[in-house]
């Protein structure tokens, strides 16, 4: 089993699952991210470096790990999970102003239509893997009716955000091992402060570059000058090239060529990654939006090139404006104006970049279904790499 699981809560699932390992409130790191590996990064981070250092947001996880050997659909092996963001924590009962973005398509996140039609986000950010959207996506509304969620406007509780990515090279996917208890896990135990990354939540079973990929998160604090606000992201990370790479302008792709997947050999290009980008900042839903399309930069950067196989989804929602929660009365709005929006991009692609990487940095090599197998970026070649082209920043 992954060593991230060590705090994992070991329960009996029904004889069709076997036993699967389930680490809903894994928090703790203990692990190097990129910064402490010397990768350097422009922008000031916040105090977690994740996007929980925007105030308010939570973050919970159910992480299904169980089985190995030959697939058995139904049985197993099993390398998956849910990822739960909360805008305003599990208390919240109004509605964030929001937006989403598309930068290729191949890919799900339910809610989107009356997101873009309000420009309000009433519910969690949901993450997990392609097949299991419609049961997490059922999950959430149960979970909001059971704590009396329902009595608002009716566009918010019952058109959850839920989004995917695929986990099929290494995840029995057809097995459809995701169910409403690891949703409400998630849900439940969300909560603020550290975020753990890699292998955990819905990317569990994740790849990224050829490596393994998964959970990655960071955040920036701009300049007093600039308002001091922050941007936080968090990553679901499944998708792009190996020779594509690059990690700090360092093209890592072409330095690393082997420690491919093995036995099965997903397609290049295949996979998808999904992007929670999360402000205080006072933006309007128009705003968000030109946020949401900043991801894109970072992911091109990275070496992603938004391919026809890949579903590349972006969501940014702002903390600001709480009578954007009005139903009746006129709310009083603040808005930053567009010429001091700038910063904000900037933080929004740096925060982006850095969260992928902290998702591969973070990842552990597993093996799945079949003996397939995808290595973790290996962190010593990573900076001998980075060293190379004089990039090591210690």
């Amino acid at each position: 089993m992954q060593g991230f699981l060590a705090l994992a809560l070991k329960r009996a699932l029904p004889a069709a699952l076997g036993l699967c390992l389930l680490a809903p409130h894994v928090f703790a790191q203990g692990k190097p991210r990129a910064r402490d590996l010397g990768v350097p990064f422009d922008g000031v981070p916040g105090a977690l470096n994740a996007i929980t250092d925007v105030k308010g947001v939570e973050v919970g996880y159910a992480t299904l790990v169980a089985g190995e050997g030959k697939l058995v659909v139904g049985r197993g092996p099993v390398r998956t999970g849910v990822t739960a963001i909360l805008p305003q924590g599990k208390n919240f009962r109004g509605r964030v102003f929001a937006a989403w973005h598309t930068l290729n398509g191949n890919g799900e996140m339910t809610g989107t239509t009356w997101l873009e039609e309000s420009g309000s986000l009433g519910t969690p950010i949901m993450i997990t893997n392609t097949h299991s959207v419609g049961v997490v996506r059922d999950a959430v509304i149960e979970w909001n009716a059971r704590r009396g969620a329902g009595e608002g406007y009716s566009g918010d509780f019952s058109l959850p955000v839920v989004a995917e990515t695929w986990d099929g090279f290494l995840n029995d996917i057809n097995g459809f091992h995701v169910r409403k208890e690891h949703v409400f896990q998630a849900l439940d135990g969300a909560r603020s402060g550290p975020v753990a990354e890699g292998n955990a939540g819905g990317g569990t079973g994740m790849l990224a570059h050829g490596f393994k990929g998964g959970t990655g998160t960071s955040s920036r604090v701009l300049a007093r000058e600039d308002g001091g606000y922050t941007v936080g992201v968090l990553v679901q990370a499944n998708y792009g090239r190996r020779d594509l790479l690059r990690v700090a302008g360092v093209p890592i792709g072409k330095e690393i060529t082997d420690l491919l997947p093995e036995r099965g050999k997903p397609d290049d290009g295949q996979g998808s990654i999904i992007v929670v980008v999360a402000t205080d900042a006072p933006l309007l839903p128009h705003q968000l939006k030109r946020l949401a399309k900043r991801v894109s930069l970072a992911v091109g950067v990275m070496g992603g090139r938004g391919e026809n196989t890949s579903g590349d989804i972006f969501i940014a929602f702002s903390t600001a404006n709480p009578e954007a929660s009005k139903t009746s009365e006129v709310a009083q709005l603040a808005m930053l104006p567009n010429e001091r929006i700038n910063p904000l991009f900037r933080a929004t692609a740096e925060a982006t970049e850095e969260a992928i990487v902290n998702a591969m940095v973070a990842a552990e090599t597993m093996t799945g279904i079949g003996g397939n197998k995808v290595h973790a970026l290996p962190h010593d070649r990573l900076r001998d790499v980075l060293r190379k082209y004089n990039r090591l920043t210690r």
